[in-house]
């Protein structure tokens, strides 16, 4: 949210606590804009040429963003027209690509905008086929969930080769627990022997972040999601999930209030899938790593829930491939 520009055709946002650091922005500007999260309002000039773009907190705290043209000399006799254009409306890329002038490019997601905007293009394909957002949401995780199959299985491969050591291990360090350098040396050495990457399991699931960070990103600020209805309570999948209201308030739960259903059920997805990976050596790791799904349904409990859907319908696929490669290998 913020002022942006287009500026030497590079979108320049800029982070309103950053202005007294640099309110002003010089060159060939495409067009200047204030944005919400799901709606702009921007000038675009009919000429591109070298201009700049000033911005301004004022008392209210309201961000004023000026489109300032160098002065022109028009000679007697003669005129000059100044043409703009104005868009007020959604942030929606089609009908921005219509307006032309290259205000799309406003819609942006961040470092994985390259893998976010084709999710975008995937997740509206599915709802013209199948006219139901939080039904394309699911379809989307399935689809990206079977491209990063191999990935996921080698992960769970290497996780389900870890529980069957966790006896010797347990053994180790029990043997070896006043002699640290000697425990690490033994647990190596078991790693050699049944050859054991004890990273197999977490590099996997490092090159699968970028996708999820962009999907994240993407569901986050799609106006596709906006009002959009899923089923039963759950009318608007950009809003937070609540059943019923309560005209009391809940402890880390932001208005309107009501039980996060959806919220919590996949904060126990989230449970059984950490049941189902091999305990952490260290007891104290162990009770953190358990205590991780409380931490993730705090955070998830103002989240949107097309958001929620998407991480529990991750969450789910994950359980189903863990299990099944856990059989294979077992």
């Amino acid at each position: 949210e913020g002022p942006s520009a287009l500026i030497n055709d590079e979108l320049k946002e800029i982070k309103i606590n950053k202005l007294k650091e640099q309110d002003t922005f010089d060159g060939k500007i495409k067009w200047v804009a204030l944005q919400s999260r799901y709606f702009i309002s921007s000038l675009i000039p009919n000429q591109i040429e070298e201009a700049a773009l000033h911005l301004a907190l004022n008392s209210e705290k309201f961000v004023a963003a000026q489109y300032r043209q160098p002065e022109k000399t028009i000679p007697p006799g003669t005129q000059y027209t100044y043409a703009y254009q104005l868009f007020m409306g959604p942030k929606r890329i089609q009908e921005l690509k219509n307006v032309g002038n290259d205000l799309h490019k406003v819609v942006d997601f961040g470092w994985f905008d390259f893998i976010a905007k084709p999710c975008l293009w995937l997740m509206n394909l599915f709802y013209s086929v199948i006219p139901n957002f939080g039904v394309a949401i699911i379809i989307l995780t399935l689809l990206v969930k079977i491209l990063l199959w191999p990935l996921g299985q080698k992960s769970y491969k290497s996780m389900s080769e870890m529980k069957k050591i966790q006896p010797l291990m347990k053994e180790i360090r029990e043997k070896y627990k006043n002699d640290k350098k000697k425990m690490n040396e033994e647990v190596m050495g078991l790693y050699r022997t049944y050859k054991i990457n004890p990273l197999g399991g977490c590099l996997p699931m490092v090159v699968q972040l970028p996708v999820f960070f962009a999907l994240y990103r993407m569901l986050y600020e799609a106006i596709e999601l906006r009002h959009a209805h899923f089923f039963l309570w759950i009318n608007d999948l950009a809003a937070p999930d609540r059943l019923f209201n309560f005209d009391f308030s809940i402890p880390f739960m932001e208005p309107p209030f009501g039980i996060p259903v959806l919220t919590l059920v996949m904060g126990a997805s989230m449970l059984l899938q950490q049941k189902m990976s091999p305990p952490m050596g260290d007891a104290t790791q162990a009770k953190m790593m358990m205590f991780m799904p409380v931490v993730f349904t705090v955070i998830f409990i103002n989240f949107s829930s097309g958001l929620v859907l998407y991480w529990f319908v991750n969450n789910i696929l994950s359980i189903a491939q863990q299990y099944y490669t856990q059989k294979k290998f077992a």
